[in-house]
């Protein structure tokens, strides 16, 4: 967990936070320093962020923001496709929502 000042972005601290995570998996050996999957919301949808995911290859779920969208769309076919994006596996992100918000 990293804290930052209540009217500060998170995510400017989301590779940083990448960079600190290690992963138990309860054998010997070194824990890994690579999640299997970053759900995220669309505040962390930005194009560097999701480049940046895919160098660390890191899969991930992120849904896309309506300007991005529309921005693909006005590209017509050089828009590109839309990133992946699997409603199932982005409705679990709740389980963090709730655990992280105050009561």
């Amino acid at each position: 967990m990293l804290l930052t000042a209540g009217q500060a972005g998170d995510n400017p601290q989301l590779l940083p936070l990448l960079d600190a995570v290690r992963v138990h998996d309860g054998g010997s050996g070194r824990p890994r320093k690579k999640p299997d999957m970053l759900i995220a919301d669309k505040a962390d949808a930005h194009d560097p962020t999701r480049a940046a995911l895919r160098r660390r290859g890191i899969a991930h779920t992120i849904p896309e923001r309506v300007d991005q969208v529309a921005r693909r769309a006005a590209k017509s076919s050089h828009g590109g496709r839309p990133p992946v994006f699997d409603g199932e596996i982005y409705r679990q992100r709740n389980v963090v929502e709730r655990c992280s918000s105050p009561l």
